[in-house]
């Protein structure tokens, strides 16, 4: 695991990885797909694509429904940023210029297996955490390491059950 920033407008991030006896392809083929994440999230409900859109290109848009016990629920609208199959996937929040937060996995082959991280990054722009950070700004960097913990955890879950999907 790897962290960086400590406030929010240092845009912080998370990255957490796993080694998975399966080929990239196989891999790719589970991160890839949008609408295995919720089954993945304690906080990601649903998604669906947006604009007849039927999988993930550079451009296409999703929308997300989130539920969490401090944020209560709200919906995002995700683009994707970078997709080089099977290497790379991300995608930004809201606005791409300037998401809210930005999501990505990355594959590598490694040691006949294959090497997967999820990254995370919070900012710039704003989000719930943000209002948040409004309400208590003396609490900022424990507001902000609370939620990266949480992103650790939900990555850490999401890692181990697409290595269990993978090796299956």
């Amino acid at each position: 695991m790897e962290w960086t920033g400590a406030r929010y407008a240092d845009k912080p991030s998370v990255e957490v990885d796993i080694w998975i006896d399966a080929p990239p392809e196989r891999v790719w083929y589970l991160v890839s797909d949008i609408d295995l994440m919720p089954h993945l999230s304690a906080e990601l409900q649903s998604v669906h694509w947006l604009d007849g859109a039927t999988g993930p290109v550079v451009g296409a848009r999703f929308r997300g429904r989130n539920s969490h016990a401090a944020f209560g629920e709200w919906e995002t609208t995700s683009h994707v940023v970078e997709y080089e199959p099977p290497h790379v996937f991300a995608w930004a929040i809201d606005d791409p210029a300037n998401p809210s937060a930005i999501w990505r996995f990355r594959l590598r082959p490694e040691n006949g297996g294959t090497a997967l991280s999820q990254w995370a990054q919070l900012g710039p722009a704003p989000s719930g955490l943000s209002r948040a950070i409004e309400r208590m700004p003396d609490r900022e960097q424990k507001i902000v390491f609370v939620r990266l913990r949480e992103f650790e955890s939900g990555m850490r879950a999401n890692l181990a059950e697409i290595k269990q999907r993978a090796e299956a």
